[in-house]
């Protein structure tokens, strides 16, 4: 009877504080992405995932309407990158990738408390773009031959998305989320041999992927008092 009533108590107590910390009363909000881990859209015959990490990696605005977010995003990310396509050290390229995405979505939070864990759905358009070189290297690691690589792919992308907040202040949050995305993209890809040849193949046709964003992270501004 004791613990029963003490957890009923706890209870009571932990609603109060999750209603005296209601921060909803701001009409929109402002978020910046300062660090993401995300999985890079395949290219070519790569034979392992690739993982990218990224600072100041998109933006955001939120409407706000009570505990429902309408959410609008654009994310970039142009960097090097490095990977065996096809076999551990016998073919390996490297370049850069260029990579953004535009979504808008809604976000659903589960409390107004200090720490609020939330939901979210994101649709949109995605760009990514790989150009580099493709050394082929044979048994006694020496380099054979030598190509020339663009992979680029264009399509639609879909995700959900889990994470929390940690409000300080009533006008800042942080915020750290991870989800998983669903990529549909029409993808070109093309290879020039670099040689007297200069021999071109083109590959063209259409793929779905799903790509896992570990953990981004940011901060949020919220403005427009309502009261």
């Amino acid at each position: 009877m004791k613990l029963t009533s003490f957890l009923l108590l706890t209870g009571l107590l932990l609603s109060g504080y999750s209603y005296a910390q209601v921060n909803g009363n701001y009409n929109y909000s402002l978020a910046l992405r300062g660090f993401s881990i995300l999985q890079a859209p395949k290219i070519f015959n790569q034979n392992s995932e690739t993982y990218v990490n990224n600072t100041i990696t998109g933006e955001m605005i939120k409407f706000n309407d009570n505990q429902v977010s309408y959410r609008v995003s654009g994310n970039y990310l142009k960097k090097s990158l490095s990977f065996n396509n096809t076999c551990m050290n016998c073919e390996l390229a490297h370049g850069r990738i260029k990579d953004y995405a535009f979504k808008i979505g809604m976000e659903k939070n589960f409390n107004y408390a200090r720490i609020q864990p939330y939901f979210a759905i994101d649709i949109g358009y995605r760009f990514n773009q790989f150009k580099g070189l493709l050394n082929t290297v044979n048994y006694q690691q020496s380099i054979t031959s030598v190509h020339a690589l663009e992979d680029t792919k264009s399509g639609g992308t879909a995700s959900s998305v889990i994470g929390f907040k940690i409000n300080p202040v009533n006008q800042v949050s942080l915020f750290i989320e991870s989800g998983i995305e669903f990529y549909y993209a029409y993808i070109r890809q093309e290879t020039t041999s670099q040689d007297a040849s200069a021999i071109r193949s083109q590959n063209k046709f259409n793929r779905g992927e799903f790509l896992l964003n570990p953990i981004s992270a940011g901060i949020q501004i919220h403005l427009g008092n309502k009261n």
